[in-house]
């Protein structure tokens, strides 16, 4: 069920935190509604985006938890991955066996996807997420179709990211107060569907990952623990603190 950016970051945080404290290993897909511009954790928000213009636009925001750069979540799919962080080994170890999952993923829907090969990450004020691959992201034909971004507390970790389905990450650029940022290659127009997307993720988990994973369905207990969390990724100070 598509839900508020500051509810799906909530869950993400619960999440994270029954990580820390529990052990659970947890796969997450969702949608947002409405759609949401979402900020990484450092990102100078109040410095890059015209923030009058996102109010007269009515556009829901949130910054995330996690780092990276702004995201417009609309004809996407996020996926999380919260686990403790030994599962992985470390962080870079993380963030490429979860795209090569995915990259697995995309093939069982037919389609062809390589991780970008090592680069410089961009600085956080140079715009959108999908404008710029780094090492390790997800490509077809050339174009950035996932970005992700994580965090780590304690015993655990969190990343989480887009499947791009369809270009519509122009709305980021048109929200900068500097336009002249370049323009990323488009997505080919409807390439997959949410939900097929979803399922392969799904599939691609338990055949390459074995262990304890939480299935992803709405717990209450979840939900319960994620409202502690709800005031601050609801909270304006919050979202433009930087």
């Amino acid at each position: 069920m598509p839900r508020p950016g500051w509810t799906n970051m909530a869950i993400d945080q619960a999440l994270l935190e029954r990580a820390d404290t529990c052990g659970e290993h947890w796969l997450r897909m969702y949608r947002w509604a409405p759609y949401c511009l979402s900020f990484g954790r450092h990102e100078p928000a109040t410095v890059r985006y015209d923030a009058e213009q996102i109010l007269a636009r009515g556009i829901d925001t949130v910054r995330r938890p996690t780092g990276g750069r702004a995201v417009w979540h609309a004809q996407e799919l996020t996926y999380s991955v919260a686990a403790p962080y030994s599962r992985f080994g470390t962080l870079q170890a993380a963030y490429l066996e979860i795209h090569q999952m995915l990259a697995d993923a995309l093939k069982m829907l037919g389609v062809t996807a390589s991780l970008a090969g090592p680069g410089r990450t961009p600085p956080l004020d140079s715009g959108a997420c999908f404008a710029h691959p780094v090492g390790g992201e997800l490509m077809i034909r050339g174009r950035k179709v996932v970005g992700s971004a994580q965090f780590r507390t304690g015993n655990a970790l969190l990343q989480h990211g887009s499947v791009l389905l369809q270009d519509s990450q122009s709305v980021v650029r048109e929200l900068m107060k500097d336009d002249s940022q370049p323009v990323s290659t488009p997505v080919p127009k409807s390439w997959a569907e949410a939900a097929n997307v979803a399922e392969a993720i799904t599939a691609a988990a338990m055949v390459r990952w074995q262990g304890d994973w939480q299935p992803d369905i709405d717990v209450a207990g979840v939900l319960e623990e994620a409202s502690i969390h709800y005031s601050h990724y609801s909270s304006a100070a919050w979202t433009w603190s930087r």
